[in-house]
């Protein structure tokens, strides 16, 4: 009878020599840091990326609660959308979007020089020549943003029609300072 083979306890000789103490320090070491690695940099990333999203729907909702017109610049892709190239040197510069199931619109007014309206208006398509003496702009657009056109100023305006999907512009000036017109602008677009 034969009997089984048992496998050699450690510590007689015939297993692995033992570990000494450096070797199982850097082998720890080098684990921490592998399980640093791969759990605590995914982690903070997803921190940080959960505050940046945070940050951002805070902003989305702050806009979307805002009523009025707003100081500061249009975003580019809303000047393109809506076709209102705002002169560089324009000064004033404030605006309100609204958007419905049926027509968007953004409200922009802004301060400028002649030189920098007429360049405006042949931007937009039109010209001074457009102009005609009175206020363009429909008593609900100025209650959206609180617009009051009083008599005792120079208004004159006009109404750039332009084929859909092209955006449609009330432009009205107050040219009470001849020298620094200021414009009020409704761009009207249906999807």
């Amino acid at each position: 009878m034969t009997v089984p083979r048992q496998s050699p306890h450690p510590d007689e000789g015939g297993g692995k020599p033992p570990e000494d103490r450096r070797h199982m320090i850097v082998r720890r070491w080098l684990t921490a840091v592998i399980i640093v690695l791969l759990i605590g940099i995914p982690a903070g990333y997803l921190l940080i990326s959960a505050e940046q999203s945070r940050d951002s729907g805070r902003d989305k909702a702050r806009k979307a609660s805002a009523t009025g017109l707003t100081p500061g610049w249009p975003s580019k892709v809303q000047r393109s959308v809506y076709d209102v190239p705002i002169p560089d040197l324009a000064r004033g510069v404030a605006f309100y979007e609204t958007n419905n199931w049926k027509t968007s619109r953004l409200y922009v007014q802004f301060r400028t020089t002649n030189n920098d309206l007429d360049a405006f208006l042949k931007n937009v398509g039109t010209s001074r020549a457009a102009l005609k003496e009175g206020v363009a702009i429909g008593e609900r657009d100025t209650a959206v943003v609180g617009w009051k056109f009083l008599p005792s100023h120079l208004w004159w305006s006009t109404t750039h029609t332009q084929k859909d999907p092209k955006p449609t512009q009330h432009i009205t000036v107050d040219f009470s300072d001849l020298f620094a017109p200021r414009v009020y602008l409704v761009s009207t677009a249906t999807p």
